[in-house]
């Protein structure tokens, strides 16, 4: 299956218009993990700066099939 990985705020938000194909909804648990730790590895970006932002995982037809809040420690 495709999941697609999401950058979402109250400001706006950054879609991910290419998506990972995985085996199921447990890999893309893991990558969407994987993704967060390389987001907060890229700068030094706090809990705080990340506050009010979360990373969605939609399938193929948009469904949310999980949500990660980016503000509370999650590296």
């Amino acid at each position: 299956m495709r999941y697609y990985f999401h950058l979402v705020s109250s400001m706006g938000k950054i879609p991910d218009s290419e998506g990972v194909e995985v085996a199921s909804l447990s890999h893309a648990k893991t990558q969407a993990l994987m993704a967060i730790e390389e987001l907060r590895s890229e700068d030094d970006t706090t809990d705080e700066d990340w506050a009010g932002w979360r990373l969605e995982v939609t399938d193929a037809s948009g469904e949310l099939m999980m949500v990660f809040d980016l503000g509370y420690g999650l590296s």
